[in-house]
């Protein structure tokens, strides 16, 4: 599981930023990626990295703004012209069914796959086999939405040592005992496969939100979430002006994870009135220690066993 950042500025394009977009890779566990935002340019930025259109089969818009929705028709375009094919579905609020329809229809673009549109409420909004995703309102000056990406709880090690003991062999009996059904041996002896299965291994979860001033529903969402993606529009001493604008500072994101009990604090969401974005690390760092400045084209790898790495491509 991997969150590559394509965009982490804030309201326009600049030159060390783009607008908002983040490719969360699930490659490993679904063989697929999700993208969550499309700010402008969103395609030329992925032409930078390895990622294969063809491969991204949900994007997840926040809110429709523009710095986080004008690249999604370009992109929707470009992979079909790529090969995509397999059906691709977009989530995001009132009004996104529109917006595509209408760019769609007046460019006269014609999609080679099955594009599906979701518009979206608070609660659970995607549920299959490996994860499921839950959506929250957040306080922005237009309808923006956070998401909580949760990875189901895995079955625990079946304990092959400890079958070996009483004589079962590896075989198809292997995947009934890892289910934790009851099983019957050659000898007659019924076992219980739960007794033969380690503990579940927990799965990992990512939240990632849209604009939004500090609110209740961003620490919900971000409850002892592994990573959390956070705006920081502005620095601590402009608060007055993230409030007004509906946005958050670097402090906010931080007191957020704090109290949610995240695990790893990722800002994002830059003013372009920044030139660095150390300082802004600083500050946030201060409140939450583990803090992370996003960049275009950083790479997080976020692992089974909690830790997060980092890398820029």
């Amino acid at each position: 599981m991997q969150l590559t950042f394509l965009g982490t500025g804030a309201g326009i394009p600049a030159k060390a930023r783009n607008v908002t977009s983040i490719a969360l890779k699930l490659l490993e566990e679904t063989g697929s990626i999700w993208l969550f935002d499309c700010g402008e340019a969103t395609q030329h930025q992925i032409l930078h990295t390895n990622i294969k259109p063809r491969r991204i089969d949900k994007v997840f818009i926040t809110h429709l703004h523009g710095d986080h929705l004008y690249g999604l028709p370009g992109f929707l375009a470009s992979r079909s012209f790529q090969g995509g094919e397999t059906p691709l579905t977009v989530y995001g609020p009132k009004g996104i069914a529109d917006y595509i329809a209408v760019s769609l229809k007046v460019s006269q673009t014609y999609l080679k796959y099955v594009l599906n549109v979701v518009e979206i409420e608070d609660g659970i909004i995607l549920d299959e086999d490996k994860f499921y995703v839950e959506a929250k309102m957040l306080e922005h000056g237009v309808q923006s939405f956070g998401y909580r990406v949760v990875e189901k709880d895995k079955p625990g090690v079946l304990q092959t040592e400890k079958l070996a003991e009483i004589g079962v062999k590896p075989g198809p009996i292997y995947k009934e005992i890892k289910a934790g059904r009851q099983v019957t041996l050659e000898n007659g002896t019924v076992i219980d496969g739960k007794d033969y299965v380690g503990p579940s291994i927990k799965g990992r979860i990512v939240t990632i939100l849209g604009d939004t001033r500090s609110c209740k529903a961003a620490v919900e969402l971000a409850s002892r979430a592994d990573v959390l993606v956070h705006e920081a529009t502005f620095a601590e001493s402009e608060a007055e002006i993230a409030q007004e604008y509906y946005h958050s500072t670097t402090a906010q994101a931080a007191e957020n994870a704090k109290a949610a009990g995240a695990n790893f604090l990722i800002i994002t969401h830059i003013s372009a009135r920044y030139d660095s974005a150390d300082s802004l690390l600083e500050e946030a760092k201060k409140i939450f220690p583990a803090s992370s400045a996003a960049e275009d084209f950083k790479e997080y790898n976020i692992l089974a066993s909690k830790q997060v790495s980092h890398n820029e491509q």
